[in-house]
């Protein structure tokens, strides 16, 4: 079954020893975490925690920024972080081990938190969706208009759907690139040299509707954000 841990449980544990909190076997598929990784983890998120609720209430209006952060063992380990909302309207900054063991620096963990967070802040899930559900209309509302049988029109409405939701993706991450670089920053660390993460993964290109931009660009924008600042 896939878990989500609230570092607040880790909090308290790495009040006396962290160590066997994340040293116990790991789930099937799941990478092993060292209780050094997992200070590590609980150290920068205490840190961006408080940065990001700061940033997230001086730049919205009635959005909830009280954070919650959790830790995700579920089976696929590939490294991974992701942010949605609890069935209150909580935000939830969720990574899983495969990227708490990745990591390579404090600064590269920094990075991937103030970015999820950046997410929550600029309502690029609330876009997504509204995005989604547009094409969704649109694609099964001509799908129907054709004579399509229900099940077509059905079909249509899902990939209409999916293309809605990829059409401001690559954007999306850009932006939440150039606010993760400022929370990133403005917590203690270097996002430049968070970056550096971009340089370990599969470099997705340009594609047509793909959901991010190439490795390059984003890096890019991290550095062209620290100038500026």
């Amino acid at each position: 079954m896939r878990r989500l841990l609230p570092v607040l449980f880790l909090l308290i544990s790495a009040c006396t020893d962290i160590a066997p909190v994340l040293d116990l076997p790991p789930p099937p598929g799941a990478a092993p975490v060292s209780a050094q990784a997992a200070r590590q983890f609980v150290e920068v998120a205490s840190a961006l925690e408080p940065v990001a609720e700061q940033e997230c209430r001086a730049r919205t209006r009635g959005l909830n920024c009280d954070f919650r952060i959790v830790i995700d063992d579920g089976p696929d380990q590939k490294p991974n972080a992701y942010q949605t909302e609890d069935a209150w309207g909580r935000p939830v900054l969720a990574f899983n081990l495969g990227l708490i063991a990745a990591v390579q620096n404090p600064d590269e963990l920094a990075f991937v938190i103030g970015h999820e967070a950046a997410h929550h802040i600029l309502s690029h899930l609330e876009q997504t969706r509204r995005s989604a559900m547009y094409g969704a209309v649109v694609a099964s509302g001509t799908a129907a208009i054709l004579g399509a049988t229900p099940e077509l029109v059905r079909e249509a409405g899902e990939r209409g759907a999916q293309i809605g939701g990829r059409v401001f993706s690559k954007e999306f991450e850009l932006e939440a690139d150039r606010l993760g670089t400022i929370i990133t920053a403005k917590a203690g660390y270097d996002p430049v040299r968070g970056s550096a993460f971009f340089t370990r993964l599969p470099d997705p290109g340009n594609r047509f509707l793909g959901t991010h931009p190439p490795n390059a660009s984003r890096i890019r924008v991290v550095q062209q954000t620290v100038d500026s600042m």
